[in-house]
């Protein structure tokens, strides 16, 4: 068939440059990575056969509940993402699409990105105990913890290293347990004097956290309209802002009473 309107013509001409170019992007990488829910992880339980939480020169509490630290899981620096992966990202609820610059703002490879996150791990675990041995009012020269959680990396889990350490040794400090036998999850860093902070992701984390049988999310406060978007039908999203606070809000919650939400 033969088109001898010009404009027509050019239409057909435009139509087919057009799709050439989306059917090569669909195919060229693209600078995003995409984020979908991460694993969790009791911290007052065991990981590959290990205490998440160790703790010698003091007595330590048989606890139930549980208290589940929650992670993300992001396509790496080196990885390619295509438009499908972007557009499909896009329109679903449990994934996020981010620029990979806002992911990984310092670059490097896929070894210095998993270095830096461990590195970030360890300066967590220990701001946590400082910050939970401080609450509990003992001295770090008699009381040593460690903390074991492999393949995880990042700052998030630090409230819940604190919360886990606080529950192992003094409970909700009158001989029962601080999680009151639930199974709560949060995020939040933690720095040694105790105050919380944002750590982002939180809409994914919290499908994680409902995926693994938690009923109470403890959030920053700050990010409190994050964790709202999605959130997962019968999670109790509970706003922190302090070690201190996150204490006292659990055990109120534990005796039926009522507690601030986002």
């Amino acid at each position: 068939m033969l088109l001898r309107n010009p404009r027509s013509r050019v239409l057909a001409v435009c139509t087919v440059l057009v799709l050439a170019l989306l059917g090569t992007a669909a195919f060229v990488p693209l600078p995003f990575s995409v984020a979908q829910p991460g694993l969790t992880a009791n911290v007052l339980g065991a990981d590959k056969g290990q205490p998440v939480i160790s703790v010698t020169g003091a007595p330590v509490r048989k606890v139930s509940g549980q208290l589940r630290m929650v992670t993300i899981e992001a396509t790496g620096p080196s990885t390619d993402v295509d438009l499908g992966q972007v557009v499909h990202g896009w329109f679903r609820t449990d994934r996020a699409v981010m620029p990979r610059d806002a992911v990984y703002p310092g670059g490097g490879s896929d070894a210095q990105i998993e270095k830096h996150n461990l590195d970030e791990m360890k300066g967590s675990q220990d701001a946590a105990t400082e910050a939970a041995l401080s609450y509990l009012g003992d001295s770090s020269d008699k009381v040593k913890v460690t903390l074991h959680l492999a393949d995880v990396g990042g700052p998030s889990a630090g409230l819940l290293f604190s919360l886990g350490i606080i529950d192992k040794l003094d409970g909700d400090g009158a001989g029962a347990d601080l999680t009151g036998g639930r199974t709560i999850a949060g995020t939040g860093t933690i720095d040694a004097d105790g105050k919380v902070g944002a750590v982002g992701g939180v809409a994914l984390k919290t499908q994680s956290a409902a995926r693994d049988g938690a009923t109470v999310f403890l959030v920053p406060k700050a990010e409190c309209a994050d964790a709202r978007t999605g959130l997962p039908h019968g999670l109790r999203l509970i706003p922190v802002t302090t070690l201190k606070g996150t204490v006292s809000v659990l055990r109120t919650l534990k005796k039926g009473g009522s507690v601030p939400g986002c």
